[in-house]
């Protein structure tokens, strides 16, 4: 259990320690800007190259995979979007947000370091794969319903579906993380190895990625309001953290065999608490902005239980890779 605590806390901490400068030193949001700006378009995108691009690209191809963990994500939205129609009465905007919520985790900033630390190098792969078809998925997903809901966004104005459609791909596919994965699979595919010079410089960022990530994950949460908690918050935290993995589990039973890594990988970034880019599409479609943000901070917090009790079942090789034997 000690080596468990040593794995998970130092990542927590990391968090915490965001939240405690965020809280006290006051520092303007300029400063923040620039550390999202390192970490969303050089560190990371750092880190899934060099590891996709030694990855044998065999691996990086496995449609099965893919498909339970992307089917796995939609039915926790789903689950979620469902109860917050429910609850909600039918509106459309606040169920949407509700709904990424308890299905969309922090795969991001906290998944790949994490993954890596606790399972290994060969964890990458599969983490790369998870956020390049759950960032597909929530980002085709939220545009086409707050379309539906006749919203669209703050700064966007009315546009039309094929306009909406043209935004959202080019949202996907120029995204850092995806570009940088991309290349990484192309560099497999063809055996490319980068100069000496340039891969000790992506080595350097990939170090940095996690650290600063999960740093700038706390300073940011920390500025958001937290007062504003609901019914459906608790809901939402229930499906992200504890629905969501045992669905991944279910569907890399049917879908499967798959190596441990494999599975292991799946199942624990289903269960990273709500990423911040939830609170950012309720901020971008002025849809229940407050209680994303509260959403958000509360996750984490009872993730630190939750995680921590998953990474000592994976870590004593306790979840079964086959729940059907």
């Amino acid at each position: 259990m000690m080596d468990v605590l040593n794995l998970a806390l130092p990542f927590f901490g990391l968090i915490f320690l965001g939240m405690a400068c965020g809280r006290f030193a006051r520092i303007p949001d300029a400063g923040l800007a620039w550390m999202d700006f390192f970490v969303i378009y050089v560190a990371l995108p750092a880190l899934f190259y060099r590891v996709l691009a030694q990855t044998p690209a065999g691996e990086l191809t496995q449609l099965s995979f893919i498909v339970a963990t992307t089917l796995a994500t939609f039915a926790a939205f789903v689950v979620t979007f469902g109860i917050a129609i429910a609850v909600e009465r039918g509106r459309l905007r606040v169920a949407t947000i509700i709904g990424l919520a308890g299905a969309y985790g922090n795969v991001g900033y906290m998944g790949p370091g994490l993954a890596v630390s606790a399972l290994g190098t060969e964890a990458a792969a599969p983490v790369a794969l998870i956020f390049c078809f759950d960032t597909l998925l929530v980002f085709t997903v939220a545009p086409l319903l707050m379309t539906m809901a006749g919203h669209h966004g703050k700064a966007g104005g009315d546009r039309s579906a094929l306009a909406t459609a043209g935004l959202v791909a080019r949202r996907i596919v120029l995204h850092p993380f995806i570009v940088a994965s991309v290349l990484g699979v192309a560099s497999a595919a063809i055996g490319l190895q980068p100069p000496v010079a340039l891969d000790r410089l992506l080595q350097f960022l990939q170090n940095a990625a996690a650290p600063c990530a999960l740093f700038a994950l706390g300073v940011t949460v920390v500025a958001r309001p937290v007062d504003a908690v609901t019914i459906e918050l608790p809901i939402a935290i229930g499906v992200k953290l504890l629905v969501h993995p045992a669905i991944v589990l279910v569907l890399m039973s049917l879908f499967g065999p798959f190596a441990e890594t494999w599975v292991y990988t799946a199942v624990l970034l289903a269960a990273l608490p709500t990423a911040l880019s939830v609170f950012v599409l309720a901020r971008q479609y002025d849809t229940w902005v407050a209680e994303a943000s509260s959403l958000v901070m509360y996750g984490i917090l009872v993730s630190v239980f939750t995680v921590t009790g998953l990474l000592w079942l994976l870590k004593a090789h306790l979840l079964p890779l086959n729940i059907f034997g």
